[in-house]
């Protein structure tokens, strides 16, 4: 059988597509693996920097500067796999690979009626955030397009439980753009987890929303907005939790030979046994219940 090698340039595209693959919490994980297959320490590390800056801006990866929490995302970039934050006024670059920063320099902003706004629908989002997310990071930045001003709230929570064999990811985006009376707000829910016990499963699931909200003040603004956000996630989380059920019970039914009743109705088998009195009869081979105590136990 002929062995196919391959140019620099597949090796590079290659690694590259691989490791923007890997699910979140897993990137250095995957890294590690692929360099046990490469051998080239030079080009791994060239290609793991470029696909850590995608895997950052992909999965919305947290950090802390100061004490603030910052998120990566496309919507900071500021060009040369650098990013911006807007508390601290620095850009730096981030290494995923060793988990820090590096080359940070100071960044300005400019002061204006959208940077205070911002400050306050930062301020709405983050109490929504703390009341329903258990480690949830949020973030709000401010785009100028064609001399129209626009706000992005990003939001991000991940449990990551690679010794339980699973690692998963909720995020969110939602933009709009600050007019004076009326504004679409679109956003987009995304949630990802990867089982990885016995089986090699992956899950993702997203939706996409389009919803109009008045402008009166900015305080009104900043509420307004944090209970869209918490309704539409709300919904969100039902109609997944209802799917993920439905899907167990279909795989159930396939997995059965003949349909069962599913009564959803915990069953202590352990109660049940101790409370059995059974007799065996070993030439006959079967066992003998005690019919007062069956009568108990189902009534």
């Amino acid at each position: 059988m002929s062995r196919t090698i391959m140019s620099r340039k597949e090796k590079e595209k290659a690694i590259r597509r691989l490791l923007i693959q890997a699910p979140p919490g897993e990137f250095v994980n995957a890294f590690d693996d692929l360099c046990l297959l490469i051998r080239d320490e030079k080009l791994m590390f060239h290609q793991g920097e470029c696909a850590g800056h995608q895997h950052c801006q992909k999965y919305y990866v947290p950090l802390s500067i100061d004490g603030n929490p910052v998120l990566l995302s496309h919507h900071n970039v500021v060009g040369d796999f650098r990013f911006f934050d807007y508390h601290s006024k620095l850009s730096f670059k981030f290494d995923l690979l060793q988990n820090q920063l590096k080359d940070i320099r100071s960044h300005g902003i400019i002061r204006n009626e959208t940077e205070y706004l911002r400050n306050v629908v930062l301020c709405a989002l983050k109490l929504y955030v703390c009341d329903h997310y258990p480690t949830g990071n949020c973030n709000v930045l401010r785009k100028t397009v064609k001399k129209r001003e626009f706000l992005i709230a990003c939001i991000e929570d991940h449990s990551y439980e690679t010794g339980n064999f699973w690692n998963g990811l909720w995020k969110s985006k939602w933009i709009f753009q600050v007019n004076p009376f009326l504004t679409q707000v679109t956003g987009r829910i995304f949630v990802q987890a990867h089982f990885f016990k016995n089986v090699n499963l992956h899950i993702e699931i997203s939706k996409d929303l389009k919803e109009t909200m008045e402008i009166v003040n900015q305080a009104q603004l900043a509420l307004c907005f944090s209970r869209l956000v918490e309704e539409q996630e709300n919904k969100f989380q039902a109609a997944v939790m209802e799917e993920l059920q439905e899907l167990s019970n279909e795989a159930l039914r396939r997995i059965l030979r003949r349909d069962l009743p599913v009564t959803r109705t915990l069953i202590d088998w352990q109660r049940i046994l101790s409370d059995l009195n059974l007799v065996m009869y070993p030439k006959l081979g079967y066992v003998i219940y005690s019919r007062s105590v069956l009568c108990n136990w189902i009534i």
